[in-house]
């Protein structure tokens, strides 16, 4: 019964993680030619850096419609579904890494609303470039908004492009996934999720390469944050010497 209990209490966490995400769709700015201006300073930054490949992604999964499908599918489904799994999973097992991953869920998550409130910046699909799950809008359960069911663009704000949370939660799950099992199998398939988010949301269109480059930076940051926290109260000696 008090496992139950907690459990319930996880999943009330994952709740309000939703719920924080669902209010900035109410209360962020949804001005379009802002948030275009914020998309134009992206690529002038990636062009000095050459790091802008965003039209070339986007054109080869627009032009294979077997890729640009799949990639549609992956975007649309697996950010929610391996996060949750991984999650779960780690409760599950009673993990020793458990806390550490969902704190740094809960945090990489929370900065990442924090921006998109106070910057909101248009994706590549909205200042020109193929939108891939619009394309495939009618093979799919999407509809002309992101990966918002039909019907229920309402509920996504399209104007949270950086940084991205796609790239940055399922970096979360290569870490989590890393370094709570020493199966090689299941850590290459977490840096495949990785890798594979990475590459779907640059070519569906939804994200710049800099929002993943950004995304990944949160997510990193706050996992070693949190893990020199937890070293720090678990054996101060140990962090003294770090």
């Amino acid at each position: 019964m008090r496992r139950a209990r907690r459990g319930l209490r996880e999943l009330g966490f994952i709740a309000l993680l939703y719920a924080a995400y669902a209010a900035s769709r109410v209360f962020a700015d949804d001005s379009l030619a802002p948030a275009r201006e914020r998309a134009e300073q992206v690529v002038s930054i990636e062009h000095n850096l050459l790091l802008d490949v965003e039209r070339g992604v986007v054109g080869w999964f627009a032009g294979n419609d077997v890729a640009g499908l799949a990639a549609a599918y992956y975007y649309a489904s697996a950010h929610y579904l391996l996060t949750a799994l991984v999650l779960g999973w780690l409760y599950h097992q009673r993990a020793a890494i458990y806390p550490r991953a969902r704190q740094t869920l809960v945090v990489s998550t929370l900065l990442a609303l924090a921006s998109y409130l106070l910057m909101p910046t248009a994706p590549p699909r909205l200042v020109g470039y193929a939108d891939l799950m619009a394309l495939h809008a009618d093979s799919g359960w999407w509809g002309q908004a992101a990966s918002a069911p039909q019907g229920m663009g309402w509920l996504t704000n399209q104007l949270a492009a950086f940084p991205s949370m796609h790239a940055g939660w399922a970096l979360w799950v290569a870490l989590a996934v890393s370094a709570s099992t020493p199966r090689l199998l299941a850590r290459v398939l977490g840096w495949s999720h990785a890798i594979i988010t990475a590459v779907v949301v640059v070519g569906t269109g939804n994200h710049w390469l800099l929002d993943v480059v950004v995304g990944w930076g949160i997510v990193f940051l706050v996992w070693r944050t949190t893990g020199e926290r937890v070293v720090s109260e678990r054996d101060p000696g140990r962090s003294a010497s770090l």
